[in-house]
């Protein structure tokens, strides 16, 4: 009997059976939520704060608690499976991170995956979730940090130790004043200053935030650190001058906390490292910026202060946590005398950069950068040279370049005291 377009007998049954299963199977996979996998484990140890950061592929549910005798932090997260990327935490974990002692992972139950992390204090701990920005999926962050905040100020005399106070550094500015002086001729470009000056130095990005990339795999962060740390060196070997690093270490610092290490110091100067990165490889040059309060002085400046902003997004900032600080310094006061310091501050950086690079523009540029929002400290951000221009960046981690661009800075901040002593510190309360 032969099978018509109806019967379902047979092999023709068989078949179609097989085929109903099949299609069950493949419905039936495709409709299961896939379990979240972690991707990534990174470990940021640093004074300020160590940062633990778990990048995975979907959003996690997580609970974590602090328990005492002995400090520990116990972190929970569920629905995912413990993986190799996981097993490999414990490894991460470095002799001399100042409050991890080590972490032990492993399964808690079906479905949890569970953190023990060994803490060699008392710590405050910021939990929060980030979501995918950039190169980044989903993470989930670990901030731990001491209970007693670090102190910037004292970190820096502790690092420097407190030199006399009364000391006349031989400045020599290249232009001559145009208002005529009393003075004899061997000292009117000599200021008397009669403190120290303090300039805060603020590598750009950092941790979880590399920066621009340039073609060879150099990191900005990297960059902007080893020229940070010589023009620290410089600095400190001046005798009227002290310096403090934003950050000495590669570990993620928010905009608005560098601006806060600046005030709490009380700094004189706030000088931005970076290396620039445009989306053609043949821009090329050094640039100096600093705050504008009406808009970008170009297209160009509006793009880069944007990008530079986004710092906190992908370097990861728990907005959750409400700072009254950042309200304070973010607020429209009067900008104006600060900004104008900022612009000698910026041309006399601008003309020393002229001497050891191309220039990518003849004059300062102002935007709207959140790093240089301090309404009473003359800030510039040195572009020191394209990083994403092949050639620059292979000048950029030459150890002679790096040493010529930190005395460049120097050489600018000179002439600017030379033309605009500091005055006299008033006696201010610290903003904690």
């Amino acid at each position: 009997m032969s099978e018509g377009p109806g019967d379902f007998s047979g092999p023709r049954r068989r078949v179609l059976k097989a085929a109903a299963a099949s299609l069950t199977l493949l419905v039936s996979r495709v409709g299961l939520a896939a379990v979240p996998s972690v991707l990534a484990v990174r470990v940021w140890p640093a004074k300020d704060y160590t940062r633990v950061t778990l990048e995975h592929d979907q959003p996690v549910k997580f609970t974590h608690m602090v328990v005492k005798e002995p400090d520990r932090m116990v972190v929970d997260i569920e629905g995912i499976e413990f993986n190799s990327v996981l097993q490999s935490l414990p490894s991460k974990i470095i002799e001399a991170d100042p409050y991890i002692k080590l972490i032990r992972a492993g399964r808690n139950k079906p479905g949890v995956v569970r953190l023990v992390i060994e803490l060699k204090g008392e710590i405050k701990p910021q939990v929060f979730t980030l979501q995918p920005v950039g190169s980044y999926g989903h993470r989930l962050v670990l901030d731990l940090y001491p209970v007693q905040d670090v102190d910037p100020l004292m970190a820096m005399l502790e690092k420097n130790g407190e030199p006399g106070l009364k000391l006349d550094p031989q400045l020599e500015p290249r232009e001559k004043p145009s208002k005529p002086t009393d003075k004899p001729a061997d000292k009117a470009d000599k200021p008397d200053i009669s403190r120290l000056v303090t300039i805060v130095l603020d590598p750009g990005h950092g941790g979880e935030d590399p920066g621009a990339v340039g073609r060879g795999g150099s990191y900005e962060k990297n960059v902007t650190l080893s020229i940070g740390r010589r023009l620290k060196a410089k600095i400190d070997a001046e005798p009227s001058m002290r310096s403090m690093l934003t950050r000495d270490g590669d570990f993620f610092i928010p905009l608005h906390h560098r601006v806060q290490k600046a005030r709490r110091v009380q700094a004189d100067l706030f000088v931005s490292i970076h290396a620039d990165a445009f989306i053609k490889p043949t821009a090329r040059g050094s640039s100096v910026f600093v705050l504008s309060e009406n808009g970008a002085s170009s297209s160009a400046a509006r793009w880069l202060a944007n990008k530079e902003n986004a710092a906190d997004l992908i370097g990861g900032v728990n907005f959750g946590v409400k700072d009254p600080y950042l309200a304070k310094t973010l607020l429209d006061l009067s900008l104006t005398a600060t900004i104008n310091d900022s612009l000698k501050l910026g041309k006399a950086v601008l003309g020393e950069l002229g001497g050891i690079n191309d220039l990518h523009k003849g004059q300062v540029e102002q935007a709207g950068f959140a790093v240089l929002k301090a309404p009473d400290i003359p800030s510039i951000l040195v572009e020191t040279a394209f990083i994403s221009n092949p050639e620059e960046e292979k000048r950029l981690n030459d150890d002679d370049y790096q040493d010529k661009m930190a005395e460049a800075i120097l050489r600018g901040i000179k002439r600017y005291f030379a033309k605009n002593p500091p005055l006299a510190k008033s006696k201010l309360a610290r903003l904690d």
